[in-house]
């Protein structure tokens, strides 16, 4: 059994002009010989789930631009530290598909003015190390919220905090759609708009980045104090610790 979501109409972008999007947007900045990997999670179970349509449409654009993407369903994902948890088939294949990533998309409804409780919950269950290795730290990191009513960037904020937490690289651009409501058709997918302008803006700049720190992933987040709690001492001639290429 997987928990990865298909991805309906893959291929389709009606409201994309592609006269004005590279399907190679991070060429000369990295070495391209494989597609970036990109895991996308979402952060509510309604059938009309307008986070889930933001991320369907974000991995629509990522495919275009030659990325290789998963959407997790987390729907039967147990509560953190119930018993057994760690050994929940969910929560083992969120894992893999972490670690499998080089970069991440993480959309939430706002809820009370904050990010979903089923949104949190996916990133409770990646904890910053498992067996020596971590499932996000130095990977990229994009954030995108929906709201019901006026355009707000709590959960966007709250995004970044938490991505900052876990030790991820978040890129500068963000989105955030107002009265989602309005922004999606019957099949959902997302009308020609402001809103869907800035999450193209957003994932082509997830691939630049993404790319970009591709072989940089490990020294950027190398820290001193997780060397000297290891007992790992740096390789003057290489810069890096081996601890960085470990656990990167």
């Amino acid at each position: 059994m997987t928990r990865l979501r298909e991805l309906p109409d893959a291929d389709r972008l009606p409201a994309l002009d592609p006269a004005y999007l590279s399907p190679s947007p991070a060429r000369g900045l990295g070495p391209d010989d494989k597609p970036p990997r990109i895991l996308l999670l979402y952060g509510s179970l309604r059938q009309r789930s307008y986070s889930r349509f933001c991320v369907e449409e974000a991995a629509r654009l990522l495919r275009f631009m030659g990325c290789e993407t998963r959407i997790f369903d987390p729907s039967d994902l147990p509560l953190p530290g119930s018993p057994g948890d760690d050994d929940h088939p969910a929560v083992k294949e969120l894992r893999e598909h972490a670690f499998w990533s080089e970069g991440m998309v993480w959309c939430s409804p706002e809820r009370h003015g904050q990010v979903s409780g089923l949104m949190k919950l996916q990133i409770d269950h990646l904890p910053l190390s498992i067996g020596g290795l971590r499932p996000t730290q130095g990977r990229t990191l994009a954030v995108m919220q929906v709201s019901g009513g006026s355009q707000s960037f709590n959960a966007v904020n709250t995004l970044r905090l938490l991505g900052r937490w876990m030790r991820m690289i978040t890129i500068p651009n963000q989105s955030s759609v107002a009265k989602a409501f309005q922004e999606f058709d019957e099949a959902g997918r997302m009308r020609p708009s402001s809103y869907y302008d800035r999450i193209v803006d957003v994932m082509e700049e997830l691939v630049r980045f993404t790319v970009l720190t591709r072989l940089h992933a490990a020294g950027l987040v190398d820290r001193y104090s997780e060397r000297k709690a290891a007992g790992v001492t740096v390789d003057p001639d290489a810069g890096l610790s081996g601890i960085a290429v470990r656990l990167g």
